[in-house]
């Protein structure tokens, strides 16, 4: 069950926080609103005091069908975090539930993830401090790596504002980048492949940050890793969803591409084991953003949603399918 701190009487409206969200969240929250603590958006979670009152949720993890649909008195739902298809959109439009997200602060801290973790995949150096901790190198010298970031044609799948950041880090690293949206972006000189397929045959390292859902489902394909080629290095830093991970890891342990690098998975926190005794597999724990100084950016945002939803009557970051909201 969930704490409730405060009483309901006067003018305080009552919010559920839930999941393990920053601690400013409820510091925020708390002397202006009444809130059920939950430890996670779970509708079994919810008695009849919670879904009488709650008229807001801060929200990490997502928030399903059958949470939404136990608080019948609803409004928003502030959810931490730039992607939300955790959140059933669907569900919460039906019942004029506005949707906040916290776009823009993470674009930094993840471009920087990505470049690490590209890093991390071509020159294997997890695998060579392992090495020197391990007491090796008294023996010899650390491998060559075959990977390197000379020479590379890097392809971005997903030129939102984070695919942005990491194209500029790229131009300074002195690589050749091009990318595949729907449509061509505005003012930016990256070149821009129509279709994922063409993208894939032209470079040779493909970086994932597309968000999850229907459309972007296994985009990431037998046939897009094939055209990667040989020498292929995938990384996502998106959604898991996005890469069919079984055949990811056939193509790693087969030679179809070089290597691959991962801070999400499908069904985190569960990892295929079939990626995790691959040699050729850089894996993270999701930690694009996690950082106390961006989490608790992002956190304080989380707050503000609310706080300006119940006080002036607008969310500050919704998400665009609730754009216009009162």
């Amino acid at each position: 069950m969930g704490s409730k701190s405060g009483s309901l009487a006067g003018w305080r409206a009552a919010l559920i926080v839930a999941g393990p969200l920053p601690q400013c969240v409820k510091a925020i929250l708390e002397p202006r609103f009444d809130l059920f603590v939950l430890p996670r958006p779970d509708a079994g979670l919810v008695t009849r005091e919670i879904a009488e009152a709650a008229r807001g949720a801060a929200v990490m993890g997502g928030a399903g069908a059958p949470f939404i649909e136990a608080l019948p008195q609803l409004e928003i739902i502030s959810s931490l975090g730039v992607g939300y298809d955790k959140v059933d959109v669907d569900a919460a439009l039906a019942k004029n539930i506005v949707v906040t997200h916290t776009p823009d602060i993470l674009n930094e801290e993840v471009a920087d993830t990505a470049i690490g973790l590209l890093l991390n995949t071509l020159r294997e150096l997890p695998r060579a401090e392992a090495f020197l901790r391990e007491g090796r190198w008294l023996e010899g010298a650390f491998p060559l790596t075959r990977g390197t970031l000379r020479g590379r044609k890097v392809g971005i799948y997903g030129l939102g504002r984070i695919g942005q950041a990491i194209a500029r880090r790229l131009d300074a690293f002195g690589v050749a980048v091009s990318y595949h949206n729907r449509k061509p972006v505005p003012d930016v000189s990256w070149h821009w492949e129509p279709t994922l397929l063409g993208l894939a045959r032209s470079v040779d390292t493909l970086v994932c940050v597309v968000p999850g859902g229907p459309g972007t489902e296994h985009a990431v394909n037998a046939e897009i890793l094939s055209a990667l080629g040989a020498n292929g290095v995938l990384i996502n830093i998106g959604r898991g969803s996005t890469v069919d991970e079984a055949v990811l890891a056939d193509a790693l342990r087969s030679d179809v591409i070089l290597a691959a690098g991962l801070d999400v998975f499908e069904h985190e926190p569960r990892v295929p084991a079939e990626l995790l005794d691959l040699p050729n597999a850089c894996l993270l724990p999701h930690v694009g953003s996690s950082t106390i100084h961006t989490r608790h950016l992002m956190g304080e945002l989380v707050a503000r949603n609310l706080v300006n939803w119940f006080t002036e009557g607008r969310a500050v970051t919704p998400i665009p399918e609730c754009a216009g909201s009162r």
